[in-house]
């Protein structure tokens, strides 16, 4: 099924593959899903267009066999779609997949978390950008209260998963200057926090480049409370610049997609819920895999189209970002799962 490992343009191996299961979700954060662009008369994707568990399962073991180790469940909210435990339980059974994880805002985790954990999930990282009420309020746009993703970052632990990651995009005049409590948030809860550089993923966010907080700032902040000290990457490719608090309270990372673009090290591609293929986040067009799936492509054909399409890649956008390429036509976040 192709050569091990498929490489691109720039001799990137695919090596990641982040997989969209629905498009939905139940918050409204204005960086991802602006309540008046996704409101109450939004068309979302009906059931039968969604990829089957089976053929997400099958796309999976195709990267596999191309050289993709790593699996990431995402949305939308991915927990809103039913029955996510199985597909985990058939992901950890696809030969050559060394690692799920799943990226959600976690106020599903309560329900959720012992199923997924005891069907093999072992990565979580949870979504939230800040532990002021109101200010989650504000950014996540939702009447769900804060205390109820707390609760499921707190049943994530029970359920035994260790470490849990948090995300916090900070955005300047918004919540940047709640960037201490949630490093101290991190540290007396054993979570690993980290803070993204506010994007211009799709077009409906509004995004301009003065609402971007360097992630140097960040790290700044934080050394002033807590002092840190710079830890190695744990493998080629790692997004998160990691930082180790020198009293041994945990870690802490920066994600600086805008400042210090990681273009050169990119080993993703994106599955959206219908099995369109994305091979970079500010893509504007998917290749549609879904038509091979369902007529009657055998696992060889879906392979050679997969590896083409990896072979031929040159994305690396956020090396290319300028306030002009910010404006342009892009696949909303929300649609593949950041």
């Amino acid at each position: 099924m192709g050569d091990l490992p498929v490489v691109d343009q720039y001799q990137r191996p695919l090596r990641d593959l982040r997989v969209s299961v629905t498009d939905r979700c139940n918050f409204r954060c204005r960086y991802c899903m602006p309540r008046e662009l996704f409101g109450p008369d939004h068309a979302f994707l009906d059931r039968e267009e969604l990829l089957t568990f089976e053929e997400i399962t099958r796309v999976v073991r195709i990267a596999a066999g191309l050289g993709a180790r790593k699996i990431r469940l995402t949305g939308g909210e991915p927990l809103v779609r039913r029955d996510l435990p199985t597909l985990v339980a058939m992901l950890t059974e696809v030969d050559g997949i060394e690692d799920i994880g799943l990226t959600t805002n976690g106020s599903l985790l309560r329900a959720q978390a012992p199923a997924l954990y005891e069907a093999g999930l072992r990565r979580l990282t949870i979504s939230l950008d800040s532990i002021d009420e109101n200010v989650f309020t504000a950014m996540a746009d939702t009447p769900i209260p804060l205390r109820q993703v707390l609760d499921g970052i707190a049943a994530a632990a029970e359920a035994g998963f260790d470490p849990i990651k948090v995300n916090a995009v900070v955005k300047r005049g918004v919540n940047d200057d709640g960037i201490v409590d949630l490093a101290r948030f991190g540290r007396e809860h054993g979570v690993i926090v980290r803070f993204i550089e506010y994007m211009d993923v799709g077009t409906t966010n509004g995004w301009r480049l003065d609402e971007v907080v360097p992630s140097r700032q960040v790290v700044e902040l934080i050394h002033e409370a807590f002092p840190i000290e710079p830890v190695d990457p744990a493998y080629t490719g790692e997004v998160a610049d990691r930082w180790r608090y020198l009293d041994g309270g945990g870690e802490v990372g920066v994600i600086s997609s805008v400042t210090e673009p990681f273009c050169a090290t990119c080993t993703r591609a994106r599955l959206s819920a219908v099995g369109e293929v994305y091979t970079c986040l500010f893509g504007a067009q998917g290749y549609d895999l879904r038509s091979l799936l369902r007529g009657g492509a055998s696992d060889e054909e879906l392979a050679d189209a997969l590896a083409g399409l990896w072979r031929v890649r040159t994305d690396r956008y956020s090396e290319l970002r300028t306030e002009e390429t910010a404006q342009q036509q892009k696949v909303e976040m929300s649609y593949i799962g950041g």
